[in-house]
Parts: structure tokens; C-alpha cells; sequence
């Protein structure tokens, strides 16, 4: 856990929640949704913490038993809910660790903090068991709920939480702090910001991961011979590849991002502006080789390819369409 000020971005809505303090107006009920990597977690623990700390200020002063406390992940009134079950926040879980504990007053805090990470997983019945909380909730109780997809909750639930969503980061932003503070080299700097998109913490994981470089070569490595292979070896050659790196998710978005320095060099003959720089010659081959339309025709396929998998589509039916499409273009 830290403070504000160790954030990169999300400046509105630091700006809101700091407001808030400031002003006494804190809501009793929060959802921060954004993707996985967005900042959640990291918006929900400098919030907790300001709102813990003994000086009563909009920034947390790090050095109080609050501070230490909540920075060593064990202050006793910033609760997070867990769950056992992957897929699904049970009811047990919220009444249990929420319902049942609410009622007692905070041990040390001005508050008593509940955060529910994975909010959108909340089955119906854990929800209407939330929502007998929200409706009529302590003055001392704060509860966060962490979603990916907001929507997935009731109108009831929704209609009881001032929503902040979570905005992508400039590219600026995150490459400047992937060079000054993680040490990142600027040539890998440049490809995580291009692949995270905004995603604080997809380009941190990549800038600082191994695998990522060795998945780049691998793909590249695989898009110069797929018209030498057969289907069944690209398969799984994907598979094999997107195995234990990144999820399969990144790895289409990583051919997209391929494809679009193809698209871009054919119609800029430019290099300066391509995140693959140093594959220059692979995308020069490409770009030749390769119609403007065909090329359209593979990025659209590549984010169609992703919205079946996240449907659960067959993996290899997802694929196998995929890369016929790549083949024939």
C-alpha cells in the first residue's frame, strides 16, 4: 500500500477522492472499475490509507501505526474480502467476512475500510446480501468493490456507489516511469507502452519480464515461416508459446501490433514511426508481399479471434479460423 502520490495517472479521480477528504463527503459505497493491471487495487490502498491516517490529511503521511499498518497489509479496520471459489464471491463471503462483521466498530480507524476485489464476481445471492448492507450501511463503514466489467452488478448495487472509472494512462506517463524508475531499456520502454496501451501495470509486467522478450522472438519467429508450416504445428506452436508467458489475450494483441507496423510501413515507408523497429525487414517483406485489404482483413480477424475466446469458443475452432484467415490474406 502506498499513497497518492506514488500513482501514475488516474489524475480525476485522485482529484475526486481527494476532494472528498478534504471536504468530508465520503460515500459510504465506491466502485473503481478498469481492466486487470489498470490501478485498482493501488487507487483503493492510497484511498484506505489517507482515509485511516492519524493527521487527517489528503495524502497519507507514511509514518504513523496507521500508515505502518496499513502498509504492512494488516491494519485491522481495512478489510479485503476474500474467496475460495476462482470464479465466483459466494454469500458465505460476504456475510461472513462483511455482513457479520460491519456492526462492530472500528478497533483503532475513523473508518471501518471493506475493499471486494473481483467485485463482478459476486453471485446474485452474495449480492443481495451486499445490498442489505448498502442500503442501510453504519456511518463509520466504507465499502470498495474492484470490477472489471461494472455492469455484471445489479442497478441496485449500482444506483448505492459513485462509479469511477478508470481511464487509460498517456503513453508518456508510464514510458517515463518505466525508464526513470524501473530502469527500463528505451527500445523496451517504447514496445511495453505500445503493447499495454495505457495499461500501467501490463507495461510494468512487461518492461520487466524476460518472457516477454523471448515470447516477441517467438511470434516473429513463427509469423516469418507460417506459410511453411501446417495448420496442426502453428496450433501448437501457439499454444506451446502462450503456455506459461502471457495469456493468450496479449499474444493476439502482440500479432496485432505486428501487423499494424506492416499495415503502417506500407503506406508511410517509414520507419521511425514502428514499435518493431529492429524487424524491419521481416515487416519490409510483408508489406510487399501483402495487400492493403488483406492486411485490414488479418486485424479484424485477430479481434474477432479474441472476442470468441472470451466467449469460450473452442480454442483451437478460434485458431485454426484465425490463421486461414492470415494464410489467405
Amino acid at each position: 500500500m502506498s499513497g497518492f502520490k506514488n500513482i501514475i495517472g488516474h489524475t480525476q479521480i485522485i482529484e475526486h477522492l481527494k476532494s472528498a477528504i478534504k471536504l468530508d463527503k465520503i460515500s459510504h459505497a465506491y466502485i473503481f472499475n478498469g481492466e486487470a493491471g489498470s490501478g485498482k487495487r493501488m487507487l483503493a490502498s492510497a484511498f484506505a490509507m489517507t482515509l485511516q491516517c492519524e493527521t487527517g490529511n489528503d495524502e497519507p503521511c507514511g509514518k504513523c501505526q496507521s500508515c505502518i499498518q496499513a502498509v504492512n497489509q494488516n491494519h485491522p479496520d481495512i478489510i479485503w474480502v476474500s474467496h475460495e471459489k476462482p470464479g465466483s464471491i459466494g454469500v458465505d463471503d460476504i456475510r461472513v467476512q462483511l455482513n457479520n462483521d460491519i456492526g462492530i466498530k472500528p478497533y483503532s480507524g475513523k473508518y471501518k475500510i471493506y475493499i471486494i476485489n473481483e467485485a463482478d464476481k459476486l453471485t446474485v445471492q452474495a449480492q443481495n446480501a451486499l445490498l442489505k448492507t448498502l442500503e442501510e450501511p453504519p456511518a463509520y463503514a466504507i465499502i470498495i468493490l474492484l470490477t472489471m466489467n461494472h455492469e455484471a452488478l445489479l442497478s441496485t448495487i449500482l444506483s448505492r456507489c459513485i462509479t469511477l472509472n478508470l481511464k487509460f494512462v498517456e503513453d508518456e506517463l508510464i514510458r517515463k516511469y518505466l525508464m526513470e524508475v524501473q530502469e527500463v531499456p528505451d527500445y523496451k520502454a517504447d514496445i511495453s507502452v505500445a503493447f499495454a496501451q495505457g495499461n500501467v501495470g501490463k507495461a510494468i509486467k512487461l518492461g520487466s519480464t524476460q518472457d516477454f522478450d523471448e515470447l516477441r522472438d517467438d511470434t516473429f519467429s513463427m509469423l516469418r515461416n507460417m506459410d511453411d508450416m501446417e495448420m496442426y504445428e502453428v496450433i501448437e506452436y501457439i499454444k506451446k508459446i502462450a503456455e506459461n508467458k502471457l495469456n493468450i489475450e496479449d499474444y493476439l494483441d502482440l500479432i496485432i501490433m505486428w501487423f499494424r507496423d506492416v499495415l503502417l510501413f506500407k503506406a508511410t515507408n517509414d520507419i521511425n514511426s514502428l514499435v518493431f523497429k529492429e524487424s524491419i525487414s521481416d515487416i519490409k517483406k510483408q508489406a510487399n508481399k501483402r495487400s492493403y485489404n488483406g492486411i485490414e482483413n488479418i486485424i479484424n480477424a485477430i479481434e474477432k479471434a479474441k472476442v470468441r475466446l472470451n466467449a469460450n469458443v473452442n480454442f483451437e475452432l478460434v485458431m485454426e479460423l484465425l490463421l486461414l484467415t492470415i494464410k489467405e490474406n
